[in-house]
């Protein structure tokens, strides 16, 4: 046998070994959750300087050209699932986060894989429509609850401005009421049931909207 056969035996032996222990060791399938988070960040990170427009400076960009590079980035996305299609999952989380665009519920977790419900509104406000669609969540097979709220919220700030109340009512109402909200929520009979019998747990966290760290609060 010659050396560079036995030099490719060898390479392949290790990267079946590797390959093994990362599917059957739970530090092998912790190592291959970090990587694949590892991989989310570095897309992020590749695509974050292609675009040179946001809503925080005044480009001179259409409505139509937005319009035109998201049809663009779709047919692009949706072709890439075509190659590597997804294993259909059922979600066991629901989130309920702020339409704020830093919270992003894949970064957050660092999690590709479709465990979680996402309900998203400005101030992770928690109206009867946000109420029913959780506990639908719930009925379908959730057992696991995140209210967040998050640092540098805009519309908390809003809830805080005497003017912006009067131009946004609905929402800073929202904003504001937001602790009874959840008490309603956490009142309705099935919701107060599963949570009874150990079946749902329901937390509230805070997320750092720069390092996407979380906090729990006290309840």
């Amino acid at each position: 046998m010659s050396a560079l056969t036995k030099s490719t035996l060898v390479v392949l032996i290790t990267l079946a070994v590797i390959v093994c222990w990362l599917m059957s060791t739970d530090i092998g399938r912790r190592s291959q959750f970090l990587i694949g988070g590892v991989f989310v960040n570095l897309g992020y990170r590749m695509q974050d300087h292609l675009e040179a427009y946001d809503f925080a400076k005044h480009y001179d960009v259409s409505p139509e050209e937005i319009w035109d590079t998201l049809r663009l980035h779709n047919s692009l996305a949706s072709s890439v699932r075509g190659w590597f299609p997804r294993t259909p999952r059922h979600p066991l989380v629901a989130l309920v986060a702020c339409m704020d665009q830093r919270i992003d519920t894949v970064e957050f977790a660092g999690d590709t894989r479709m465990y979680y419900y996402a309900i998203r509104t400005a101030g992770s406000i928690l109206g009867e429509r946000e109420q029913e669609m959780l506990e639908l969540a719930v009925a379908n097979g959730v057992k696991l609850i995140l209210l967040t709220t998050h640092t540098d919220c805009a519309a908390e700030r809003a809830a805080a401005s005497t003017e912006s109340r009067m131009l946004y009512p609905a929402m800073t109402q929202g904003v504001r009421n937001r602790g009874g909200q959840i008490r309603e929520f956490l009142d309705r009979p099935m919701i107060a049931k599963r949570v009874a019998d150990s079946e749902l747990l329901i937390k509230e966290v805070l997320i750092d909207s720069s390092t996407k760290r979380m906090k729990l609060l006290e309840q």
